[in-house]
């Protein structure tokens, strides 16, 4: 990856993290801090290798993302909107009532959104039928799942494991999102999920890491992953939890919180300083005061 590509998709995730910030705060609800563990991740896809038309957000050849841990979804919204799926303005009605962007996503009130989500477990599912489906129908997209770490203590994640194993759901790429974190704590402590790599193994599926923060790390992996087309293939994304923003990496227990004003002002003034041209890229925003 060349300097200046990562410059740019780094620069991305910096306007993605302060609308998260934004969102959550106008709506004074959301999953902050899996929003931001998985930023990285879902720009890379969007901007690098996904093949999208997002003025054509139904497009047959399309590739498609389930977000399985659908609580993140301020994330995916916020990275469809910056894509040109739909009016960036739309990102401040976040979880209002008849908005299009609800608290966990739908289909297909959300243009972008290929699958609804946020009951754990099921995204798994979902995407490997998508991928059989795509198989049985010729066409050569791609599947892209994300998972949290939390919801692999859910016995459905195994069962479509093996089932797109035992298809050889090679057009199947799941990505878990290692933040370490769930609803009331530490995955480790709550119920341990280690080891990934060998259980996804042991179901015939192709095991990758990365770091889930590092994009030339990430396209290592999702180029390894594409490559293999005659098994699914898990990346296992080491991410930190409120990744961005220091106020939301402290936080440790009921992670579904929403940041108080004065610290949501902190979080967007340290976003806004982590890149001298951040204000030239966002030049043309409004203060948040004058956001709803």
């Amino acid at each position: 990856m060349d300097a200046e590509r990562k410059k740019t998709l780094e620069k991305t995730t910096l306007t993605v993290r302060k609308d998260i910030v934004r969102m959550i705060g106008v709506a004074k609800a959301g999953h902050l801090v899996s929003s931001l563990s998985v930023v990285d991740i879902l720009v890379y896809l969007y901007w690098e290798k996904m093949r999208i038309r997002p003025e054509q957000p139904l497009w047959t050849d399309r590739d498609r993302l389930v977000l399985s841990k659908g609580h993140g979804c301020a994330a995916l919204y916020a990275v469809l909107a910056n894509r040109g799926f739909f009016d960036r303005d739309e990102l401040w009605n976040y979880r209002r009532l008849g908005s299009m962007l609800q608290g966990h996503p739908e289909y297909p009130r959300t243009p972008g959104v290929d699958a609804p989500s946020g009951s754990l477990g099921m995204g798994l599912g979902i995407a490997g039928g998508m991928a059989l489906a795509l198989r049985l129908d010729s066409k050569n997209a791609r599947v892209f799942a994300i998972l949290g770490d939390g919801e692999l203590q859910e016995g459905s994640v195994w069962e479509s494991a093996m089932t797109a194993s035992h298809w050889r759901l090679g057009n199947l790429v799941a990505i878990v999102d290692l933040n370490g974190v769930q609803m009331e704590g530490s995955v480790s402590k709550i119920k341990g999920i280690d080891p990934v790599a060998s259980k996804f193994g042991a179901f015939g599926w192709t095991t990758l890491k990365c770091d889930g923060h590092e994009m030339e790390s990430i396209e290592k992996a999702m180029n390894d992953a594409i490559s293999n087309d005659r098994t699914p293939t898990v990346i296992l994304a080491v991410t930190k939890p409120g990744k961005g923003v220091t106020i939301a990496e402290k936080i440790k227990r009921r992670p579904a919180e929403p940041l108080g004003r004065y610290s949501m002002e902190e979080a967007l003034g340290e976003l806004e300083n982590m890149s001298e041209d951040y204000s030239k890229e966002t030049e043309g925003d409004e203060p948040y005061e004058k956001y709803p």
